[in-house]
């Protein structure tokens, strides 16, 4: 079962990411769904989408988890029974879970493509990043912004939260593989570290709110 990648963050919190290369029969092995997941996934039209959900349940296993062990708030906020946090991604061929013991978190993959280009001005100052050497750069620059916009909400989830006006990552370059950022929302402030890597085309960031912040 190929985990492509497994990141520990602290003694406490550990990310699990997948790439999703099995058809779904194999991914189906050893895997029991609750009756709300199961209809969950009989509801998929898509295969693909149905072989990141089981695959999802494997990173979850890697981390000491069922199935059953998770459930979602009004929001959609996955949850763990036991009181530990987790978030969850998806994006084309790879999944990611992260899951702490202490911290809360947040975790986001992304395609880099030039399409978050046009959708840049929407969350984040694009002037920031107008001195990047090529459109590459500031194609992977905003993908990682974005990331860390999504991973953050995750946490937060509270609906009425701007990506552009209460979010505010602060600037960073590649090779610090991490930044912070701050969440400003109706007077209260929050603030959380960012991590991120880089592989095949992909992105994936996460977020950790700090303590006491």
């Amino acid at each position: 079962m190929p985990i492509y990648k497994t990141i520990t963050v602290s003694p406490t919190t550990s990310v699990y990411i997948w790439k999703v290369t099995e058809a779904e029969e194999e991914l189906s092995n050893g895997i029991e769904l609750t009756p709300h997941c199961q209809n969950r996934m009989d509801g998929m039209k898509s295969e693909a989408h149905r072989r990141a959900f089981l695959s999802i349940r494997h990173l979850m296993a890697k981390a000491g988890y069922v199935d059953s062990d998770l459930y979602y708030d009004d929001f959609g906020k996955p949850h763990l029974k036991d009181g530990n946090h987790i978030s969850i991604t998806h994006s084309h061929d790879f999944t990611g879970i992260i899951v702490s013991e202490t911290d809360e978190v947040g975790i986001d993959i992304e395609m880099q493509r030039d399409k978050i280009l046009r959708i840049a001005h929407k969350f984040t100052p694009i002037e920031e990043y107008k001195t990047l050497a090529n459109v590459e750069a500031i194609i992977r620059k905003l993908t990682i912004v974005w990331g860390a916009k999504e991973s953050l909400y995750k946490i937060y989830a509270q609906q009425g939260l701007s990506f552009l006006r209460h979010i505010d990552v602060m600037d960073f370059t590649f090779q610090d593989a991490r930044t912070v950022a701050e969440i400003l929302y109706k007077g209260k402030k929050s603030h959380y570290d960012i991590e991120f890597l880089e592989f095949e085309g992909f992105t994936c960031v996460y977020a950790l709110k700090m303590m006491g912040g």
